[in-house]
C-alpha cells in the first residue's frame, strides 16, 4: 500500500503535500510548528488537516505492520497461497485483515478442534461434498473409535458438524457480507432490566433504531445504561435473510441426506459463532464512531472555550459560591496576582447578608474592584441575587459575570494548585481560579485536565487514552495559535508550546527565577535540556516584550530575522517601527511578492505571513471571538415567561442541541430543531461555545427545572 497516496486521496490534497508533512513529522517536528512555519513545504496544510494526516499515518502504518505479522504467521504454518497473500496485502482495514487471518489464528480448544483431534475432519469433508447416496450414518460408522473417544455414529456426525460450523464462521467473505447486511438492515434495541425502576435511562426502556441511522449520543447513552446494569442492549440482525444467504453458499446441491444436516450446521454456525462475534464487532464499531464524533464535538467546544477573549484591565473579585461552608472570595489584580482572600456567609444556613455586603463594599473600595466573576455551581443563584442587590447600593460601577466553574475544584485540590498557592485552602484556590479564568481563560484552563472542563458529552465512558490525546492536541493548537509571554507564562502553559516538554517547561521557569527576565530568544538555548531542535520548534511561539531584539515580541521565527530586517530596511523601516505599531499598510507597499521573496531568499507564503505579523505584531486571534456578557441585574426562573426574548451565551454544544446561559441559574436547552429553519446535521454548523445569541423562551418547567428555548422567531 502506498500510504501517502491513500492519505492524499482521503484528505483531498496533493501527494507532494502529504510526502512533505510525513517527512517533517518523522523528523520530529510538531503539528503547530509544521502548520505555522513550514507552509511552503506542506502547501499550507492547517492544524486540523495535519492532525488527521498524522492519525491516518499511524493507523495505516499499524495496518501494514499487522499485515506483515499475519503473512509471516500463515507462512510459518505452510498455508499461505498467492491468492490469500494478495487479499491480505490489498486489505484497507484492520478488521478485514483479522477476517482473513481468522482461520489461521492460533486458537483455544473449541468443539471443532476437539472433533479434529478425534479424527473427524474426513467425515466433515465428506459431508461438504454433498454426494451422499445413502444415510450418512453409513459413512459415520467408519469414524467410530473407542481409542479416539468417538463412541457412536451420532457423536461422529455431531463432531463433523462442529468442524463445518467453525469453517463456515471463519470464511472471510461470509463474515464481510453478514456484517454489511447487519449494519444496513439490523436494529439496535434496548430494554429495562427492571421495568418498574425509575432512572435517567427511561427513554431507552423500549428503544429500537436502525443500526445504520442511530446517532452517536444514543450509542453512548445505551452503553452507559448497560454498564450501570439498568439496560440490556442487543443487535437484532435480519436472521432469516442471513441464514438464507449462508444456505445458498454452503448447500451447493440438493441431497436428501446432507441437505438437512447442512441446514442445521448453517443455523448453528450463525447463531452460536457468527452472530455473537458480528454483534460484538458492530457494537465496537458503533461505539468507536460515536466516541470519535463525541471527541470531535468535545474538541471544538474546548477550542471555543480556550479561545474566549481575555477580559483585561480589571481588578477581579473571584467568587466561589457555597451554602454551609460560605462563599470563598479572592481579589486578583490586572496581572493575575492574588491580593486578598475572604470567606463570607450570605447564603443559607447562616444568611449573614448585611455583614457580607459590608465586607464586599470594603474590598471593592480598597482594591478598586470593577468586575465580579461568580462560579455557576451550588449557591450561584443565591450569590447572584446578593451581588445584584449590592451593585445597586454602590456609588462606583461594578459588573459581574457568571463563569463556568467546571474543573475549578479539580484544580484547587491538585498538586499544581498546592505549589502555586501553598498557604491557601482549596476554597481560596478555587476562587482565585474563577477570577483568573475570566482574565485569561487559556492561561488558567490549561492547568485543568481538559476532561474536567465540562464541555463534553459522555466523556467518562469513552476510550480515555484517545480522548486525552485528542484534547491535548486541541490545547496545544490553541496555546500555540495565541503564543505566550516567555517571562510571565506558567510551567502549565509552557508545556503545551511546540517542542517544550513538562521537564523543559519547569526548567524554563527555574532559569527565569535564577537569572531574571529573558531578554533574547537565543537565551533559551541556555535552559537545561532545551537543545537546537527544541529551540527551532518553540522559539516562534515564545514572545519577549522589551527585549534586545524587537522581533522577539512577534511570531516571526528567528530563522527569518535576517529576511524580516532586510525587508524592513528595503521599505525604509526598522524592527522598532513594528513594535511601535507604525507598519499599518505595509502589505500595500510590496508590489511583487514573488520577486521580493526571491530577493530575500524566503518562500512567498513565509513572506506574506511575515508581513501580516509585522503589520499587527503579536496579534491575539482571541480578539475576534465574542466577549462575555457583563451583567448588572438578575433574572429568576419564575420571572421567565413564554415568548420572552433574551440575550444568552452558549455554554455547551452537543449532538442534539446547545445549552444557553440566559442569566438564570439554570441553562436553557436549545434543541437542534429550534436552532434554524434550514436542515442541519449538527448544532456546530451554526453555534459555538461563547457565542452571544438572541433566544425566545418556548417553555419553563419549574418542577423539573427545565427551560426550552428557540432561535426561530
Amino acid at each position: 500500500m502506498d500510504i501517502n497516496k491513500v492519505i492524499a486521496a482521503e484528505l483531498e490534497v496533493k501527494i507532494k503535500q502529504v510526502e512533505a508533512a510525513v517527512k517533517l513529522i518523522d523528523e520530529g517536528n510538531t503539528i503547530p510548528f509544521i502548520s505555522r512555519y513550514r507552509k511552503e513545504a506542506t502547501g499550507s496544510l492547517n492544524d486540523e488537516q495535519l492532525r488527521k494526516l498524522h492519525e491516518r499515518l499511524v493507523y495505516l502504518r499499524n495496518l501494514e505492520e499487522k499485515k506483515e505479522q499475519v503473512l509471516s504467521s500463515i507462512e510459518e504454518q505452510g498455508k499461505l497461497t498467492e491468492e490469500l497473500k494478495q487479499r491480505i496485502l490489498a486489505a484497507e482495514t484492520l478488521s478485514l485483515v483479522e477476517d482473513l487471518y481468522l482461520p489461521y489464528r492460533p486458537k483455544r480448544r473449541t468443539r471443532a478442534t476437539i472433533a479434529k483431534e478425534k479424527g473427524l475432519e474426513g467425515l466433515a469433508a465428506f459431508l461438504r461434498l454433498q454426494q451422499c447416496s445413502e444415510p450418512i450414518e453409513q459413512e459415520a460408522a467408519k469414524y467410530v473409535s473407542e481409542e479416539k473417544g468417538v463412541k457412536d455414529e451420532k457423536e461422529a456426525i455431531a463432531g463433523a458438524m462442529d468442524i463445518i460450523s467453525e469453517t463456515i464462521s471463519e470464511e472471510a467473505d461470509y463474515r464481510i457480507h453478514i456484517r454489511t447486511m447487519t449494519m444496513k438492515q439490523g436494529m439496535i434495541s434496548s430494554g429495562a432490566k427492571k421495568e418498574e425502576e425509575k432512572s435517567v435511562y427511561e427513554t431507552y426502556y423500549k428503544f429500537a433504531q436502525q443500526v445504520s441511522k442511530v446517532p452517536g449520543y444514543r450509542i453512548l447513552a445505551v452503553n452507559r445504561g448497560e454498564a450501570d446494569k439498568i439496560l440490556s442492549v442487543k443487535i437484532e440482525a435480519p436472521e432469516e435473510e442471513i441464514i438464507r444467504y449462508l444456505n445458498q453458499k454452503v448447500i451447493t446441491r440438493d441431497n436428501p441426506y446432507t441437505t438437512p444436516v447442512l441446514k442445521e450446521v448453517v443455523a448453528d454456525s450463525y447463531k452460536r459463532l457468527i452472530a455473537p462475534a458480528i454483534e460484538r464487532e458492530i457494537r465496537n464499531e458503533l461505539t468507536e464512531r460515536a466516541e470519535d464524533s463525541a471527541i470531535q464535538v468535545f474538541g471544538k467546544n474546548l477550542t471555543q472555550l480556550l479561545m474566549q477573549p481575555p477580559i483585561v484591565g480589571h481588578v477581579v473579585l473571584g467568587w466561589d459560591p457555597a451554602f454551609r461552608t460560605g462563599c470563598k472570595l479572592a481579589v486578583v489584580d490586572e496581572t493575575g496576582k492574588v491580593l486578598d482572600t475572604k470567606v463570607i456567609y450570605p447564603t443559607e444556613p447562616q444568611k449573614k447578608v448585611q455583614e457580607s455586603k459590608q465586607i464586599l463594599k470594603e474590598m471593592i473600595k480598597k482594591y478598586h474592584i470593577t468586575l465580579i466573576s461568580v462560579g455557576n455551581g451550588t449557591a450561584s443563584r443565591e450569590s447572584e441575587q446578593v451581588i445584584v442587590d449590592l451593585l445597586k447600593e454602590l456609588d462606583t460601577p461594578v459588573q459581574y459575570v457568571i463563569v463556568n466553574e467546571a474543573g475549578a475544584s479539580v484544580y484547587s485540590a491538585s498538586k499544581l494548585a498546592t505549589e502555586e498557592f501553598p498557604n491557601f485552602d482549596v476554597g481560596q484556590r478555587s476562587a482565585a481560579s474563577i477570577a483568573r479564568r475570566l482574565q485569561d481563560p487559556l492561561a488558567e484552563l490549561v492547568k485543568i485536565d481538559p476532561k474536567s472542563i465540562g464541555v463534553g458529552q459522555y466523556q467518562h465512558d469513552m476510550n480515555q487514552k484517545k480522548l486525552s490525546e485528542a484534547l491535548s492536541g486541541v490545547v496545544e493548537d490553541c496555546v500555540n495559535k495565541v503564543g505566550v509571554d516567555l517571562n510571565t507564562a506558567s510551567a502549565s502553559l509552557l508545556e503545551y508550546i511546540s517542542g517544550v516538554s513538562k521537564s523543559i517547561a519547569r526548567n524554563i521557569v527555574t532559569y527565569r527565577e535564577e537569572n531574571g527576565r529573558f531578554t533574547d530568544r537565543r537565551e533559551l538555548l541556555k535552559v537545561s535540556k532545551l537543545g537546537p531542535k527544541a529551540f527551532e520548534q518553540c522559539a516562534g511561539f515564545l514572545r519577549i516584550t522589551e527585549g534586545k531584539n524587537p522581533l522577539d515580541a512577534t511570531s516571526v521565527h528567528p530563522e527569518s530575522y535576517q529576511a524580516a530586517t532586510e525587508l524592513l530596511r528595503n521599505l525604509g523601516y526598522t524592527p522598532e517601527d513594528a513594535i511601535a505599531g507604525r507598519l499599518s499598510g505595509l502589505s500595500q507597499k510590496i508590489k511583487d511578492y514573488k520577486k521580493m521573496a526571491e530577493e530575500l531568499q524566503v518562500g512567498e507564503i513565509t513572506l506574506r505571513d511575515m508581513v501580516k505579523e509585522l503589520e499587527k505584531p503579536a496579534r491575539d486571534p482571541r480578539d475576534e471571538m465574542p466577549k462575555p456578557v457583563l451583567r448588572t441585574d438578575v433574572l429568576d426562573m419564575k420571572d421567565l415567561k413564554e415568548g420572552m426574548i433574551l440575550k444568552g451565551t452558549v455554554r455547551n454544544v452537543i449532538d442534539f442541541g446547545a445549552f444557553v446561559d440566559i442569566g438564570v441559574h439554570q441553562d436553557g436547552l436549545l434543541h437542534i430543531s429550534q436552532i434554524t429553519n434550514r436542515f442541519i446535521k449538527h448544532p456546530m454548523e451554526v453555534l459555538s461555545i461563547g457565542d452571544i445569541i438572541e433566544v425566545k423562551v418556548l417553555s419553563v418547567d419549574m418542577e423539573r427545572k427545565q427551560i426550552k428555548l428557540t432561535m426561530k422567531f
